[in-house]
């Protein structure tokens, strides 16, 4: 049965987790299915956007405990597969030229804090509720500490993973975790809002600057200033900037 959902809509390609019976946990056919489908949509330009979203109440509650309990006794390379998995859909997800928006309702735990955090954009409903619990089952929140110290900083970064304390979404907000958060009385309508609002923004100056947000990682001040010298300059070269420039002036020009 697959464990994912994949469509492609008016320019937004959606992934939904369809394992509300299992809480949408992940295991290694989960991952494989969210990456093999997020390199469809990297080569796919009719898409300008991307939705993860999730069936059932709960986001994801992380890895599937089932699934690692019957791999205890497997050899280190099987270990390193299922591991990989994952961890490529988060590289994939940071790689993906278009913008990624997580609609998160209900638990969000472990793996599905750390695949919500993986994207661009995310947008949680009041009732959500974030949290990194592995320590507590002697288990380590190894690959989504990446993105957690990146979003939270250090402190609260490491204050979450070691006492594995669940939040809501207001505090999760308060540290970076959350983009916005969505009354739960509206939340399908506000979140198509905003994919469908970045699946009409110019798509290659949308692509330019996730590109550019992220290179920013790695670089001192002025090597970033530099990178974004060129990424200036090959924006200025794309057909929506010059269509984009003429009808920005020729509106002023008939104003004046």
């Amino acid at each position: 049965m697959k464990r994912i959902r994949v469509e492609t809509v008016n320019g937004i390609g959606r992934l939904t987790l369809a394992r509300p019976e299992k809480k949408n946990a992940l295991d290694e056919l989960a991952a494989t299915e969210l990456g093999d489908a997020l390199d469809a949509f990297a080569a796919d330009d009719a898409v300008r956007a991307v939705l993860l979203g999730a069936d059932g109440r709960d986001f994801c509650a992380g890895a599937d405990l089932a699934a690692l309990e019957r791999a205890i006794d497997a050899d280190p390379g099987a270990q390193h597969r299922d591991a990989e998995a994952l961890g490529n859909v988060f590289r994939k997800m940071r790689r993906l030229p278009q913008p990624v928006v997580a609609a998160v309702r209900g638990r969000a735990l472990a793996g599905g804090a750390g695949l919500a955090t993986a994207c661009d954009i995310v947008l949680a409903s009041d009732e959500a509720r974030f949290g990194y619990p592995e320590v507590g089952v002697g288990f380590v929140p190894a690959m989504v500490m990446t993105m957690l110290r990146r979003a939270a900083g250090e402190k609260r970064a490491f204050e979450l993973v070691a006492t594995a304390r669940v939040i809501d979404a207001r505090e999760a907000l308060s540290i970076g975790l959350v983009s916005s958060i969505v009354s739960e009385s509206n939340f399908e309508a506000e979140v198509e809002a905003v994919v469908t609002r970045l699946a009409k923004a110019p798509p290659a100056a949308l692509r330019l600057t996730k590109r550019l947000f992220y290179d920013l990682d790695s670089l001192d001040f002025d090597a970033g200033i530099s990178l974004g010298e060129r990424v200036n300059v090959e924006a200025r070269a794309t057909s929506e900037f010059r269509d984009g420039v003429r009808r920005f002036v020729a509106r002023g020009k008939g104003d004046s």
